[in-house]
Formats: C-alpha cells, sequence, structure tokens
C-alpha cells in the first residue's frame, strides 16, 4: 500500500522545480508510505511523478518507485496489491519477447508492482487489468506516446483523485492518493463544489465522481483516464463519464459491475450445495491470497457474519499449516449499548486465535474527532470513522496488513434496509400520499427512548424475528422521510439520506442542487427489489463511504487494510446465486452463515444487526455539546456563506430537548464545519 501523486503540465518546465514540487506533495503522503519514497521528471515533456511507499511484498530496494519498464517505455507509480501476481509471473516467465538473448523475463525483484509493469509490456494495459485480483490506482507515462494514463480498481478499493489547476502557462493536470497532495501545488486554486456540498449533505460523503472541489474529480471505480498534449487542449467543465472524450483526454470503464452481475446470473446455482461448496473454496482462496505478505498480518474482528466468516478462514488456513494463530482485534466502548466485543472475543476464544480487545473510553474516542478533517481532507461524515480508526491503531502496534468483512452485506444481502425496505414500498404504494404524511406524524410523536425500549424488549423475547437494534432511531428517520417517497427509487434514496432537501441549508443554485440525485436507477432485468438495492450500494455506498472509511482510517496510520470478498471472483458467485440463498426469512447473508456456522457455533452469531456504531447522539448532549455548539453558531455559518443556519439550527434544538434524534444529520454539518475552519488554519 502506497500514496501516488503527479503532475502533466505544459513542456519544457525547468527539471529542478519540477523535482521540488512533485516532493513537496509526495511528502503530504507520508502517512501512507513512510518505508521508501522516490521521483522521476521529464521536464521536456512536462511530466512529474511521485511515489512513498509502504513495504508489504519485496522489502528490497527492488521495490522502488517509480518503476521502469525492462523496455524503457512505461514508468508507473502504484498504490495497492495485486494478489495473484505470482501467477501472473509464471506466465510472464516464458515470454520470448521480453528478453530475446536469453528466451525468458529477467526479474529485478518479486515485487507485484514489477509483474504489473512487465504484463503492461507484454500483454497491453487493458488485457493485463483483465487479469489482475486485486485492489490497485495507478499512474501510467507512456514515454513513447507520451501519455499519461490513469486507472482504479473495479470496486474502488483505492483512491484516486485527478483534475486540472491553474491558468493559462499554469495549466496543470494533477492526481494523487489524496486531495492534501493536490492541495500542495503551488498552482491550486480550485473553489468550493457547491453541488457536491450538497451531496455530501445527502448522503453524508461526497460520490464520486465528485470532489469538495470545483474542476477535482475521484477517478471512479473501474475506469481509466488517458490524457495528452495538455498545450493544444482545454480543460473539461465536468467530470468525464466514462465513453466520452474532450479533446486529448478520454474515459472508458474498464470494468463494469453491471456486467459482471448480467454474465454472472446466466449460469444461476440450482443446487444450494453446489453453491455453497463453490463459494466456500473461493473465499478460501481469496483469503489464502490476500494472507500471504512479507510483513506481520492480522485480521479485524466485530463478532458479527462477516468479519468471523473471514477470521475462521484464515485460522483454519493457519491451523493446517501449523502456523502461529491469527492475531484479531476488536475495539469496545464504554457504553454497554454500543460495546459488542464481548461477541467478538467469544468467536475469538472459540476459533483460538491471537486476540486483542481493547475497551475505549468515551474521551479517546471523542480526541480522535479533531484529527478527521486532515484525514479524510474532504467533509465525511459516517461517524463509525472514529471507531475505525481506534481499530487499526490497536492493529498497528502488532502488524502492518489487516484482513476486514467489509463488502459482505452489500454482496450477500446484510443491510436492514434490503429486508425492510421492499415491503415497506409494497405497504407504502397501497396507501394515500396523505396517509403516509399522518403516519409520520405519528411516529415522530412518539418518544425515540420509548421505541428502543421497544425494539430492545421484543428482541429478547422473539430473538432474529425483528432484528432490528435502535428502534426508536430509525423509527424516527423512516418518519421524516415518507413524504418524499413516491417511487422504489425514491424509497432508496431516502433510506440512505439525511437531509433529504439540501437546499434548506446548502447555500447555492438550486438548480445545481438538483444533480445531487444523480444515482444509477436503471433496473438490471431479472433483479428483485432487493438485489437492485444491493446494486446501487455496491456502486454507490460501498465506494464512496465503505471503502472512504477504512482507506483512510488505516493508511493515516500506515496499516494496509484487504478486502476478501471483493476479489471480483466473489461477488461473480454472489450474484449466481438465487434471491432466497441471500435473504430467507427475515435473516440476511444466509449463505455466508451456512459456511460460517461449519466454524462458528450459530449461538455465537445470530443476534441484531447494529453495525459499528458509537453513541454520537448522546455524546452531542452530553461532552461534545460545547464543542457542536461553537460550530453550530448562527453567526458564524452566516459569514462562511456556504449553510442556512436556521433550519440547522431547529434539528439542534430538537436533539437537545429529545424531541427527535437529528445526530446523523448533525453530524454532517458538524464535520463540515469542521472542515471549513480546518481550511482557514
Amino acid at each position: 500500500m502506497c500514496g501516488i501523486v503527479g503532475f502533466f503540465q505544459l513542456a519544457n518546465a525547468e527539471g529542478t522545480a519540477l523535482r521540488a514540487t512533485v516532493g513537496s506533495m509526495s511528502d503530504r503522503l507520508y502517512h501512507r508510505g513512510p518505508d521508501d519514497s522516490g521521483v522521476w521528471v521529464d521536464a521536456e515533456a512536462g511530466i512529474a511523478l511521485g511515489h512513498r511507499r509502504l513495504s508489504i511484498i519485496d522489502l528490497s530496494p527492488a521495490g522502488h518507485q517509480p518503476m521502469h519498464s525492462r523496455c524503457g517505455r512505461y514508468i508507473l507509480v502504484f498504490n495497492g496489491e495485486i494478489y495473484n501476481h505470482l501467477e501472473l509471473r509464471k506466465a510472464l516467465s516464458g515470454r520470448i519477447d521480453l528478453d530475446p538473448d536469453k528466451g525468458k523475463v529477467l526479474w529485478r525483484g518479486h515485487s507485484d508492482t514489477e509483474t504489473l509493469l512487465t504484463g503492461i509490456a507484454c500483454w497491453g494495459l487493458e488485457a493485463t487489468l483483465n487479469r489482475l485480483v486485486g485492489m490497485f490506482a495507478f499512474a501510467l507515462w507512456d514515454r513513447q506516446t507520451r501519455t499519461l494514463t490513469l486507472v482504479r480498481d473495479r470496486f474502488g478499493e483505492k483512491p484516486l483523485y485527478y483534475g486540472w489547476i491553474g491558468k493559462g502557462d499554469n495549466r496543470t493536470f494533477v492526481f494523487g492518493s489524496e486531495l492534501k497532495a493536490l492541495r500542495s501545488h503551488p498552482a491550486f486554486d480550485s473553489p468550493l463544489n457547491r453541488t457536491a456540498l450538497s451531496q455530501f449533505m445527502r448522503y453524508m460523503f461526497v460520490p464520486a465522481p465528485n470532489s469538495i472541489y470545483e474542476n477535482v474529480y475521484k477517478l471512479e471505480p473501474g475506469c481509466l483516464l488517458t490524457t495528452q498534449d495538455l498545450l493544444s487542449c482545454s480543460p473539461p467543465t465536468q467530470a468525464l463519464k466514462p465513453g466520452e472524450r474532450h479533446e486529448t483526454s478520454s474515459m472508458i470503464r474498464w470494468w463494469s459491475l453491471e456486467n459482471s452481475i448480467i454474465n454472472s446470473r446466466q449460469t444461476p446455482f440450482t443446487d444450494e450445495y453446489e453453491a455453497l461448496s463453490v463459494l466456500e473454496q473461493q473465499l478460501r482462496e481469496s483469503v489464502r491470497l490476500q494472507a500471504l505478505a512479507d510483513v506481520p498480518l492480522g485480521a479485524f474482528l466485530s463478532g458479527g457474519v462477516d468479519s468471523s466468516l473471514i477470521v475462521a478462514l484464515m485460522q483454519d488456513q493457519a491451523n493446517h499449516n501449523g502456523s502461529a494463530p491469527v492475531k484479531t482485534f476488536t475495539i469496545g466502548l464504554e457504553e454497554s449499548a454500543f460495546d459488542e466485543s464481548s461477541f467478538a472475543f467469544a468467536v475469538s476464544q472459540h476459533l483460538g486465535t491471537d486476540h486483542t480487545n481493547l475497551i475505549v473510553k468515551a474521551t479517546e474516542a471523542q480526541s480522535i474527532i479533531t484529527n478527521l478533517p486532515e484525514m479524510y481532507d474532504e467533509p465525511f461524515a459516517d461517524s463509525s470513522q472514529i471507531p475505525t480508526h481506534l481499530v487499526c491503531m490497536t492493529a498497528r502496534k502488532e502488524v502492518t496488513v489487516a484482513l476486514s468483512g467489509d463488502a459482505g452485506d452489500e454482496l450477500f444481502g446484510g443491510y436492514n434496509r434490503y429486508i425492510w425496505g421492499p415491503r415497506i414500498w409494497n405497504r407504502l404504494s397501497q396507501m394515500p400520499f396523505s396517509f403516509r404524511n399522518m403516519m409520520g406524524s405519528v411516529i415522530r410523536s412518539l418518544p425515540i427512548d420509548a421505541l428502543d425500549t421497544l425494539g430492545n424488549s421484543f428482541n429478547q423475547i422473539l430473538p432474529g424475528l425483528l432484528g432490528i437494534s435502535r428502534l426508536g432511531y430509525k423509527a424516527n428517520k423512516l418518519a421524516n422521510k415518507l413524504s418524499y417517497i413516491k417511487t422504489k427509487a425514491d424509497l432508496y434514496q431516502s433510506l440512505v439520506s439525511e437531509w433529504e432537501n439540501p437546499s434548506q441549508v446548502v447555500k447555492c443554485n438550486r438548480n445545481l442542487i438538483a444533480g445531487d440525485r444523480d444515482l444509477y436507477f436503471d433496473n438490471i432485468r431479472g433483479l428483485s427489489d432487493f438485489e437492485q438495492f444491493m446494486y446501487y450500494d455496491t456502486i454507490h455506498y460501498l465506494p464512496n463511504d465503505i471503502l472512504c472509511k477504512i482507506d483512510r482510517a488505516s493508511m493515516a496510520i500506515s496499516l494496509e487494510t484487504r478486502v476478501p470478498f471483493l476479489d471480483h471472483r466473489v461477488a461473480e458467485i454472489a450474484w449466481r446465486l438465487p434471491s432466497h440463498m441471500k435473504i430467507r426469512g427475515n435473516t440476511g447473508k444466509w449463505a455466508l452463515r451456512q459456511i460460517l456456522y461449519k466454524y462458528v457455533p450459530k449461538a455465537l452469531i445470530d443476534r441484531p444487526k447494529t453495525g459499528f456504531s458509537i453513541p454520537i447522539g448522546q455524546w452531542l448532549v452530553g461532552p461534545l455539546r460545547d464543542w457542536a455548539e461553537e460550530l453550530l453558531n448562527e453567526r458564524n455559518m452566516e459569514l462562511d456563506g456556504f449553510l442556512h443556519p436556521k433550519p440547522i439550527r431547529k434539528r439542534w434544538e430538537e436533539h437537545l430537548n429529545r424531541r427527535s434524534d437529528h445526530s446523523s444529520s448533525l453530524w454532517a454539518v458538524l464535520m463540515f464545519q469542521s472542515w471549513v475552519q480546518a481550511q482557514k488554519k
């Protein structure tokens, strides 16, 4: 895992200046790669590449970047891991055309970066990409055609920002793993993107392809951008979509989830035993590949289905290999209602892992908050960013690589909205619009604490039937949205939105705000309602929230995280499963559970899904109240000129009075305000 950065500007620049600038940009990514650094420039072409290295595979200088191909044509800066690179090396080693004198490839080292670069030189870029199993974001300079190409992996595990900054002779194309590197370029002058701000207020993150800055974008998962000859072109006015071209820049989608789903559905499983066997075999292979490293390795363990299955497969392989127990890591919170560490401990005891369980005090968790603007570079408001960073800090004391159970929900039907969303829609679609509004008012009138108590009682009396924790918060959230829901797409949008109408809070042209709803709601033929929701989550929520969260939380302290569920071969199998093998009755992730029960007793796993949450609502009326009050100061918000303070203050007062739980929407405002204040320093 590493950090990459670079820029491409008008030719005939001074080489020393290029080195100084790209070196400065690279230094801003030190946390992503503290083990080594490198820069390469071609002043005549106006290209500069920088790299920070976290050594995982091949710790020797042979893995140094920027890396040159043996033929001298390509220079590469790479962030990620190619898990099947040893298999690719075998295929490449017999290629005579790479070294005609000796009839084989002469490898300089055993890094996956060298394997990737050699594959590109031998097979071509797109053919090589289709062979890769891994997570990656990289920049490739072709000296022959003077073309810069940016590439991002299939699901968006690794980040990559790019954009056009400066004007006239200072016009520059920049890219990097994090926005802080782009901001350090002397020509950076991009103002805040108010459409992106409205998207953030809706979703709690800025979805690709936008970033919080105008003219700076996120490369979308599975996409490839090429650009050349900047002297003769002007920057596009918005992000290129796959298949579009603007003068000398073009974007293509080299891998499509939609196409992968369509292909997978052509060979559906009809036998449950076969399906579970194939799925388990592929998961074991994915875990085996991702457990390879030249540095200490462990895993996160929450005690839920996904992380428990990944750890169970890791430990089973360790037992067969005679290896030491897998190192597993969990954190718990002092507040018992939010502490699930005892479940993780029970699973670790059963599996026999070397477990670290850290109970975190509220003050320790709260101390992370001031670091969030620097960690995420743009507003990001999934409050589980706090415990995620804390568990990463705990793991980093003993390991450099950690496997996680992320993406199990999106691929195998784990979120409560997959179960209840279609059922809610079936009921709502039969109700007059006026009745929905009345029902929402009734729910909002009920005390949140009473609903929470009722939900907990049902879960104790009938465990697994309802499967919903924090019933009061979730019922209140649904009640606030009932008046907006007119279609299934609206329902999905409402379930993943906080501020349903960002124009209430964002000072912006309403036409710009209208663009914040630009989601992919194209129905894929043959998918059930909840599978459509899973598809939307995989292209929207997963890369922009879940994967962004774990990348920044881990790389801030130089920890590499890996996600076995996102081996694309696992995803292909997941989409071959019939609906009833994902959700059966009121239970999600049915297929994963059947495999997990072979390693862990059912009694240790089955309980309502809660997620990796913290009591942010309680903290806002308690120890964080003064901090929040300062950021939500009406006069300061008016002076900053980004937000309308009155609706925000109204929600704040309702939250303080416990009339409604507005913790998530208020957290979005607080994270934006924190980011704004950090930009002023």
